[in-house]
């Protein structure tokens, strides 16, 4: 409904769940949108029955063991389903025009796409025996937010863009799945430090109790913070303070603001001493943090504020 909104035609439109309410397929097949994906049998006859002229898109499972967060107890079919469904799809006379996958959220190998597409030029080489000329390759997501960590997104594209032009001929439509590579580095998260306290901090056997200082900020894993919980997050708070550089570091830990023991963003790191009123900062938090953000214990989420700079060119 959104995309909708911001006038996309929508043939331009790929309903990739592949798990879908019926009244979702009804309000698809109401706006035009024929283009979905599936990775099971009782799904297949599902959309069969509510929507048979729609333009099918079969998901398959690819090893996703090179992610930090696998996708595949979740959704996609095995080879041996896949065969399957293409049959099905076969004997129904559905229009099925192609396949995905998805090698999971955070992959850090561009070895997975490349096992992948291969995958993918198989089933397609088997559903050419059903009849079925696919001419759509859905390549997902699991691309990196940021540049500066282990895999680039460059990278991916050096290694994989061969492999595709190798095995897909040119009339076949590829697409991605992007999200995190779009919207990680647009946001910034600050934080406002409302309490602080000093704590001893026993250490272990022979090493001697250490001094911690510990924050309680404005923002936490019931909030923005669930990456941490969700997407194995590491954040790393930045002092705002203009004069950060010149203070003394001290071993830190930074809580949310619940009352949950759970709500630790930070444990055992270095920051400059800091006071309550200060702000801390984290780069990076566009992907996997507000959109899960909840009220927990009545601290509702942070309000978005937008900053657009125009340059000499734009002006």
């Amino acid at each position: 409904a959104t995309v909708l909104d911001l006038g996309v035609n929508p043939d331009n439109i790929i309903y990739a769940n592949p798990c879908k309410p019926i009244d979702h397929i009804l309000y698809a097949r109401e706006h035009g949108i024929d283009m979905m994906t599936f990775d099971n049998m009782i799904e297949l006859l599902k959309i069969y029955d509510l929507y048979p002229e729609a333009r099918l898109v079969l998901r398959l499972l690819p090893d996703d063991s090179h992610s930090l967060m696998p996708f595949g107890s979740k959704f996609g079919a095995s080879f041996k389903d896949a065969m399957a469904l293409i049959a099905k799809c076969q004997d129904l006379n559905i229009n099925l025009i192609g396949c995905s996958f998805h090698v999971g959220s955070g992959c850090y190998s561009s070895i997975a796409w490349v096992e992948a597409l291969k995958l993918a030029r198989t089933v397609f080489d088997e559903a050419e025996k059903y009849g079925y000329h696919f001419t759509l390759l859905d390549i997902g997501g699991g691309f990196p937010g940021v540049e500066s960590g282990p895999l680039k997104l460059a990278d991916i594209g050096t290694d994989i863009t061969p492999v595709i032009d190798e095995l897909f001929p040119s009339d076949v439509r590829v697409i991605g799945e992007p999200g995190r590579y779009f919207c990680t580095e647009c946001s910034t998260l600050a934080v406002s430090i409302v309490s602080k306290r000093e704590r001893l901090i026993p250490g272990g056997v022979g090493e001697e109790t250490v001094t911690e200082t510990q924050y309680y900020v404005t923002d936490g894993v019931y909030g923005s913070f669930n990456c941490i919980i969700f997407d194995h997050y590491k954040p790393e708070p930045i002092a705002m303070a203009p004069d950060a550089s010149t203070r003394i570091a001290q071993r830190s830990t930074v809580f949310g603001p619940t009352c949950d023991s759970m709500d630790c963003i930070a444990k055992g790191i270095e920051l400059p001493e800091m006071y309550v009123g200060e702000w801390l900062y984290f780069e990076s938090m566009g992907a996997y943090t507000i959109a899960a953000a909840s009220s927990f214990n009545g601290f509702a989420p942070p309000v978005p504020l937008y900053v657009m700079q125009a340059t000499s060119e734009s002006s």
